[in-house]
């Protein structure tokens, strides 16, 4: 059983809650991690943090950057994407995706131990997926479009992870060549393991991505046979091995190998680099042609049969670690809630409206046309007086126009006639406005008060001929007016208003 996740608080760094460790290299450890985002957000990751007693080294550091670098260019399906790199409070580390599964080097060995090898189909699709994650970081370019020229140079089974979903992934670019790369290999100083390092490597030669196209042969034949290709007592009998480049064909440890694997594979160990296959996609599309692939449930059901334990407890591990994110730490979360409103806030809260019905009524009374009675402030009794002082004004400015244009007295009155529908609405309206109010009806204003009113639209609106501009200008000289009518000096208007009932009464002596 793998090692259980302590109760212990985990460490806040930055965004990222980071727990206990997953598995430990000679550089760096890898953790469970926490990804903390706003409104909740919330991602399981793999963070791989560099120690602390490298933390403090320039070469150091600058390789572990190195790597975030050139693998933040490489996306594909078949490489572990770095999601992130921090440096803060004296520590450096990577977030990756974090992956269900387990390194190739363990379930080869976990089944060895349990007698359950993978089928050669098994082998085909992780070797495949293998070669076309490198493929894709062969050919990854830069920002501007330049390839990177990018060489893994560590391609092993430990940098191969197999996920429970069936897919295998290229991880650890740690010692990869790339072209703008700030750390370099000092003189003499070799990169990787030595049994999966090609011949022209350990001679010091030119590092391509042929290299890579070698190590993951060693890969295909290790995983076929169950064996060590190149395995000796020390570093020194391994170099001697690789550079003797002795190999067996696989089909002699497995002989029910498909037709053709044998060629596909001693062609990927060739000693000659010229002599291999150009690219990683071609030696991928060899082996599918020649041993065919399984699916990824089939490879997902193997992986799931060899480390069913140590996948369940891992599944343990990130169940533990999504509770642990929200109930041991409230602090950090807190921190990332959207911080409550202000007192302002909250009072314009309460003043605006709390759904988008009960805005679309305010928004609509706010633009409704009110009837002046409406109107706050003003008593109704005189807003009434002056509806019907307006409508005796526009009668007494009917009269006016209707006489100057020779209609005589009774032209005017049917004019004036005409607008006591309009006066009798208004007192009518004015009426219903007081009822309950308790404020008598307004009695109408006298028959000489709106004389002077009358005047003064009679002056600002003096009508025009036609032909005439709306200035009175024309191209020819009007003629004279028509003079008025003169109707008796009482007769002005012919008639009186009963205040009471709003009827017209006639005058005797103006018949």
């Amino acid at each position: 059983m793998g090692p259980v996740l302590t109760t212990a608080a985990p460490r806040l760094i930055g965004r990222y809650l980071v727990f206990g460790e997953i598995a430990s290299g000679g550089m760096a450890t890898v953790h469970y991690g926490r990804m903390t985002g706003s409104v909740g957000f919330a991602r399981t990751v793999a963070v791989k943090r560099l120690h602390p007693q490298f933390a403090k080294d320039p070469e150091f550091v600058t390789m572990f950057l190195d790597e975030a670098r050139v693998a933040g260019r490489i996306r594909h399906p078949n490489v572990v994407p770095t999601l992130d790199v921090v440096a803060t409070e004296g520590e450096i580390f990577l977030a990756m995706e974090y992956v269900q599964g387990e390194s190739l080097s363990k379930l080869l060995k976990m089944s060895r131990e349990k007698g359950r090898p993978p089928t050669p189909q098994i082998v085909a699709t992780i070797i495949a997926n293998l070669l076309h994650g490198l493929h894709a970081a062969h050919e990854a370019k830069d920002e501007h479009g330049r390839p990177l020229g990018i060489v893994h140079r560590d391609v092993s089974p430990q940098n191969v992870l197999v996920g429970a979903d069936g897919v295998a992934r290229v991880l650890d670019f740690g010692v990869a060549k790339a072209a703008g790369r700030l750390q370099t290999t000092r003189e003499g100083q070799v990169k990787g393991k030595l049994s999966y390092m090609s011949p022209e490597q350990l001679n010091g030669g030119g590092v391509t991505r042929l290299a890579d196209i070698y190590a993951a042969a060693v890969v295909l034949w290790e995983t076929l046979t169950q064996e060590r290709l190149f395995d000796g007592d020390n570093e020194a009998m391994t170099l001697v091995r690789v550079l003797e480049g002795k190999v067996d064909p696989p089909s002699r440890w497995v002989p029910i190998l498909p037709p053709g694997t044998d060629e596909v594979v001693l062609r990927g160990l060739a000693q000659d680099p010229t002599a291999r296959f150009p690219t990683a996609r071609d030696f991928a599309v060899a082996i599918e042609r020649t041993m065919g692939l399984a699916s990824p449930a089939v490879v997902g059901e193997w992986v799931e049969s060899v480390a069913t334990q140590e996948l369940a407890d891992r599944a343990a591990h990130v169940a533990q670690i999504e509770h642990a994110s929200v109930a041991s730490s409230p602090d950090s979360i807190a921190r990332l809630l959207p911080s409550p409103p202000s007192g302002a806030a909250l009072v314009r809260a309460r003043e605006e409206p709390s759904s988008q019905v009960s805005s679309i009524s305010v928004s609509r009374n706010a633009h409704r046309t009110s009837f002046p009675s409406d109107a706050p402030g003003l008593p109704r009794a005189v807003i009434a007086a002056v509806c019907v002082i307006i409508t005796l004004g526009a009668a007494a400015t009917a009269f006016v126009v209707f006489t100057q244009r020779g209609g005589g007295a009774k032209a005017a009155q049917s004019a004036i006639a005409e607008s006591q529908p309009g006066l009798r609405a208004l007192e009518i309206a004015d009426r219903g406005s007081n009822i309950g109010t308790g404020a008598p009806a307004p009695t109408a204003a006298p028959s000489s008060a709106p004389s002077g009113v009358a005047s003064a639209p009679t002056a600002a609106a003096q009508p025009t001929r036609p032909g005439t501009n709306n200035n009175g200008s024309t191209g020819s000289r009007p003629g004279p007016p028509k003079p008025p009518g003169k109707p008796s000096p009482d007769c002005n208007p012919p008639y009186t208003i009963d205040p009471v009932t709003g009827h017209k009464k006639y005058k005797k002596n103006c018949d």
